[in-house]
């Protein structure tokens, strides 16, 4: 592949190199559904590489039935089956209880490009359980010149959602700022990007994309 794929993008992965992965991952062996999650066509997620790492850095996190533990891979590009962002919020909402079913539908009139990664997108993407009473959304939004508005609405929505709406949103150059910092003006905020954490002036990140 010509570049790695963006953090939250969604990987699958060719059955017989996740075999060949799987060998020399005595640490995983035994675990329930790793072996095999790669023949189901179930996705892994790409994640921030840490310092060192040479491949396509590559996590799955396993159902809280089953100890929702948070796995880590490193796979060679030739492994890549397809890449793809994650789900549209509009596409998984039906995975989710009928309580949230009001507040998904809120949030999807107010931004019908709206994706989700976490454990909404993984029960929708697997059939698997990852949802409880407790659970969170985590929802991301591209900004496009509607950055205020986008964020005076979730602030409504919050207000009386039954489940905390966390999520980011990804501005010029794959840049990413969790929506309530954004939502609170302060001068200077918090951006994640491929190569990890820093801060920046709320302007310039506005200005990025066209707000």
């Amino acid at each position: 592949m010509p570049e790695a794929p963006a953090r939250h993008h969604m990987v699958r992965v060719d059955p017989a190199s996740w075999r060949a992965h799987l060998a020399g991952r005595p640490d995983l062996e035994g675990l329930p559904l790793v072996a095999d999650w790669a023949v189901r066509g179930w996705p892994l997620v790409v994640r921030r590489p840490t310092g060192g790492e040479s491949g396509i850095p590559l996590g799955l996190p396993l159902p809280p039935a089953e100890g929702k533990r948070r796995l880590s891979f490193l796979m060679e590009p030739s492994a890549i089956l397809s890449t793809a962002p994650p789900p549209r919020l509009a596409a998984a909402a039906s995975a989710a209880a009928a309580a949230w079913q009001p507040t998904l539908r809120r949030l999807v009139d107010l931004d019908p490009e709206t994706r989700t990664f976490g454990s909404l997108a993984w029960q929708h993407l697997t059939g698997l359980t990852y949802l409880s009473p407790t659970s969170d959304i985590d929802l991301l939004w591209h900004l496009d010149g509607s950055a205020e508005r986008l964020l005076a609405g979730l602030a409504a929505i919050d207000r009386d959602a039954p489940m905390r709406i966390d999520g980011e949103c990804l501005g010029a150059g794959g840049m990413a700022v969790q929506w309530r910092e954004l939502a609170e003006g302060t001068p200077e905020i918090m951006v994640k990007d491929a190569r990890g954490v820093a801060l920046m002036p709320r302007a310039d990140f506005l200005a990025g994309v066209g707000c």
